[in-house]
């Protein structure tokens, strides 16, 4: 009897791991579409490092051919101040519109992606510096790796 129970419980278990409903998405078709155009307007450095990440990540044998637009904005505000009224935070905050045109049917798509984060102030002006632009370029890449898995599920939704 307790061996018969021993083998529910582990049947049990086995039947409820392997029906969880993890499905495993399909990565052979990630990045299948051909960059043709990249326009920029707003931050132009952040922009730069968006547009290679794209390039970089775009296949050049696919027959998907897209055309980019980006509009990225930068915004920079105070986070926290101490009781002398002296900054101790920075708040910095990337805004990026994209429109997507897909040259084949010409459909066109748009989507906002923004990211943020903060950097505290150092002791001098070169080590606020420094943080500031460690912060931006984890920023620029996380809003590059959101840009790049957006277009590719909007690309292979179609």
């Amino acid at each position: 009897m307790n061996r018969l129970i021993k083998k529910f419980f582990v049947i049990l278990a086995l039947s409820s791991a392997f029906s969880c409903g993890f499905k495993v998405s399909d990565t052979s078709q990630n990045n299948d579409f051909k960059i043709r155009e990249i326009q920029t307007n707003g931050n132009k450095r952040v922009n730069f490092k968006i547009k290679n990440y794209l390039l970089v990540n775009s296949s050049n044998k696919s027959t998907n051919s897209v055309s980019i637009k980006l509009d990225t904005e930068k915004v920079k505000n105070i986070k926290e101040k101490n009781i002398k009224n002296e900054i101790t935070k920075y708040q910095i905050k990337f805004n990026t519109k994209v429109e997507l045109l897909e040259l084949q049917n010409f459909e066109t798509l748009k989507f906002n992606i923004s990211v943020t984060n903060e950097y505290l102030v150092g002791q001098n002006y070169s080590i606020t510096l420094t943080n500031e632009s460690k912060i931006t370029d984890y920023l620029v890449d996380d809003l590059s790796d959101k840009i790049l898995k957006r277009i590719n599920e909007e690309i292979n939704d179609n």
